[in-house]
């Protein structure tokens, strides 16, 4: 069976999209089954990989609302080990479509459940939002990757957060646990980056991937041409790191999970 990864965190900017791509490009490159979900209304991810989205007839809404079978969309991409579940702005509509339907939380997992034993990993781009559409990805999920930019409020919100993930455990998927935690948008040359990877290794401990994302131009333009980075710079410091925090996931270091995570949201964060 395929592990289930929602990439969440409800800021925006933090680089979840920007991970979903290329952690799942490089993840299929290492010859690992990878299908992406693109679960966001904004479809950066169907857009940053190529695809039009104008021209697809169906995407991840009709899965949830029209009942169309998610394998019936799955967009090949670059590679046969990578696919994609495309989206579009009418995932908005979703979230209030999903309040009066039955077991709505679960749309989602029940849409793939089918699916799971055809990957190696499911990769989710959820949105930035703890609304029914974050629920559904992490009700789906095995476990959450979650993106920190190294900024200023970088920590903040995430109690809200890891509240929110506390809630699904207790109510919805008692398996659910933290994959890692990514820094993203590292610049070296400032003293709050180090401030930020201090205070998010002070905090996460042993949660906290080894691999730090930097911040890049070629990153920043890759999905302008509709390519994750390795196919527009193999070369550059963002496809190197993105490669390298492919290699961390399957090297299991960013630990097995987290059961204790209400202690340390009664603490804050």
């Amino acid at each position: 069976m395929g592990k289930v990864i929602a990439i969440c965190n409800q800021k925006g900017g933090v680089g979840k999209t920007t991970t979903a791509i290329n952690l799942g490009y490089y993840l299929s490159h290492k010859k690992k089954r990878v299908l992406l979900i693109d679960f966001d209304p904004q479809a950066n991810a169907t857009s940053g990989l190529g695809v039009d989205k104008t021209k697809i007839e169906h995407n991840i809404y009709d899965v949830l609302v029209n009942k169309i079978l998610a394998q019936d969309i799955i967009q090949e991409l670059y590679t046969p080990e990578f696919q994609l579940i495309p989206s579009s702005i009418n995932l908005t509509g979703a979230e209030i479509e999903l309040i009066s339907m039955m077991n709505r939380e679960y749309k989602l997992k029940s849409s793939i459940k089918d699916l799971t034993s055809n990957y190696d990993f499911i990769l989710i781009d959820s949105p930035p939002s703890l609304g029914l559409l974050t629920i559904n990805a992490l009700t789906a999920a095995d476990s959450v990757l979650i993106p920190i930019q190294c900024e200023y409020y970088a920590l903040e919100g995430l109690s809200q957060l890891l509240n929110t993930i506390n809630l699904v455990r207790d109510n919805l998927n008692a398996e659910l646990e933290i994959e890692g935690v990514l820094l993203t948008m590292a610049d070296y040359r400032t003293n709050l980056t180090s401030e930020v990877i201090a205070e998010a290794r002070k905090f996460f401990k042993e949660k906290v991937f080894k691999t730090i994302i930097p911040r890049s131009i070629r990153l920043s333009e890759a999905p302008g041409f509709g390519r994750p980075v390795h196919l527009y710079d193999k070369h550059s410091t963002g496809a190197k790191t993105y490669e390298a925090l492919a290699g961390e996931l399957l090297r299991g270091l960013a630990g097995e999970g987290v059961k204790e995570w209400k202690k340390e949201v009664s603490e804050g964060v």
